[in-house]
């Protein structure tokens, strides 16, 4: 196996990913500009809504490309880190729907993603610490 732990060799196993973000930035700018025009067909108003996606697939596709090219230590960190962020989203979204019922504000389904995020990147530094 590769090294994939250098910093050139992450930032090249990388670069699918950020080419993603950057397709998906852009297909998400040009859907709100032709939603704001209006569309009449609702066929085409609902492909042009989540037109975004297509790109977000391919990121998805890019992250297990880079976890496939990982060492098994850099594996093992990314499982517990997703491990964490996957329950701990589930903790948190699940008692958030709990306080809704006694009046806190509704949220979105997209605030669901930054706080899996944030908790993937925080299990990725208790990891690093704790293998350290």
């Amino acid at each position: 196996m590769t090294d994939t732990t250098t910093p050139a060799a992450l930032a090249r196993n990388m670069i699918p990913a950020f080419l993603s973000m950057l397709a998906y930035a852009l297909v998400l700018m040009v859907s709100l500009r032709l939603l704001a025009g209006g569309i009449d067909n609702r066929v085409q108003e609902i492909a042009v809504t989540l037109a975004p996606m297509v790109p977000a697939v391919l990121l998805c596709a890019s992250i297990i490309g880079v976890i496939r090219k990982l060492d098994e230590m850099q594996r093992r960190l990314q499982l517990e880190a997703f491990s964490l962020a996957f329950a701990g989203t589930a903790l948190i979204t699940f008692s958030y729907g709990f306080l809704e019922n006694v009046g806190f504000p509704k949220l979105s389904a997209f605030a669901v993603w930054p706080v899996m995020c944030g908790l993937w990147m925080a299990g990725l530094v208790l990891g690093h610490l704790r293998y350290k």
